[in-house]
């Protein structure tokens, strides 16, 4: 519901704004808000960036290929990395806390946090595949944030597009 929500926030605000023509199409509109590659675990599409992709995308053999690679890797991130992480941080944070060692918990801590990552960022890589398949080009969603040296640079890079969601619809609006 949230990525329904946003979305159709974001329509309606850059139509206000003039910064988005308006859609007259009813299907090319349910396209947009429903587009099901990014629905579930974005990136966040704003109508501005793929309004024109809508009515002529170039659809062609190179890009499905790259689709479908980047689709894969997406795959491999969520099932191979993050589901095995899974086991490990669940196994760490099921241990009574009396009888966890410091080792064991650091563990935990730290393959929690990359299971995190992965989830994310393999389902975002997941849509960005599928979209590039149908001949869509999205935003990329992860930069590396783990890289980061600050908490601010971390939020940046990570899930941008929801932190640039945020920004524009919600922080800059209210004044900053």
């Amino acid at each position: 519901i949230s990525f329904f929500t946003f979305q159709a926030i974001s329509y309606v605000i850059d139509v206000y704004k003039l910064d988005a023509k308006v859609q007259k199409n009813l299907l090319n509109m349910g396209l947009y808000i429903a587009f099901f590659p990014q629905l579930i675990a974005g990136p966040i599409v704003r109508y501005k960036t793929i309004a024109e992709q809508i009515d002529n995308r170039d659809e062609n053999f190179e890009k499905f290929s790259q689709g479908v690679i980047r689709f894969i890797k997406g795959l491999a991130k969520k099932v191979l990395l993050s589901n095995s992480l899974a086991i490990i941080s669940d196994k760490a944070f099921g241990i009574i806390p009396e009888e966890l060692s410091i080792v064991l918990a650091w563990l935990g801590i730290i393959s929690y946090t990359l299971q995190i990552y992965f989830d994310f960022s393999g389902y975002s890589d997941m849509a960005i595949g599928l979209a590039k398949m149908f001949g869509f080009e999205l935003e990329e969603n992860f930069n590396y944030p783990y890289i980061s040296k600050s908490i601010t640079e971390f939020w940046r890079r990570w899930h941008i597009s929801l932190e640039t969601w945020f920004r524009d619809y919600v922080y800059i609006p209210l004044g900053r």
